[in-house]
Order: structure tokens, then C-alpha cells, then sequence
């Protein structure tokens, strides 16, 4: 009885495992894809806005330095001061 609840519990973590690294896997594929389409590291803030039109949501800078949030439709931007330090897909 132990020996089959150990396999059970083994079978079990390693589905849960396979299962994240397919979605890891399929998020960074999403991401390279999508590259083109979202900001450059290094962007400035009139640069993205004149390529991309207003932000839907716009979340202050906190931290220091000051780390700011752009919301698009598709995809987020993050700014360190007035410059693009990350862009990411959104889900």
C-alpha cells in the first residue's frame, strides 16, 4: 500500500513538472516571436509613446531607481527613469 501511494505521488510530481517547463518553454517561443513588435531596451518614453500611442494603464514608479509600467493591449513596458529596461508579451 506505501509502495503504490509513493508511485502515485512520483507519477503526480512528475506531471506537474513537465507541465511548467511546456509552459516556460512556450512563453519564451511567444517572446521571441513577439520581439519586433514591443520596445527596445533602451527606448525613451516620447519614443515608445510616439510608436505605440497612449499606454491603457500607466502604474507610478516606485522603488530606486524609480521603475515605472507601461500597459499596452499586448504587451507591458518596464522604465528605469525615462528608458525602456524590459518589454514583455501579456497574456
Amino acid at each position: 500500500m506505501l509502495r503504490r501511494s509513493l508511485l502515485s505521488l512520483l507519477l503526480v510530481s512528475a506531471f506537474g513538472a513537465a507541465t511548467a517547463d511546456t509552459l516556460l518553454i512556450e512563453g519564451v517561443q511567444i517572446a521571441a516571436q513577439t520581439r519586433a513588435e514591443r520596445p527596445a531596451r533602451g527606448e525613451s518614453k516620447d519614443r515608445v509613446e510616439a510608436r505605440f500611442g497612449q499606454p491603457t494603464r500607466i502604474v507610478a514608479a516606485i522603488g530606486d531607481p524609480p521603475i515605472s509600467r507601461w500597459e499596452y493591449p499586448g504587451f507591458t513596458v518596464y522604465f528605469e527613469y525615462e528608458h525602456v529596461v524590459h518589454s514583455v508579451p501579456r497574456r
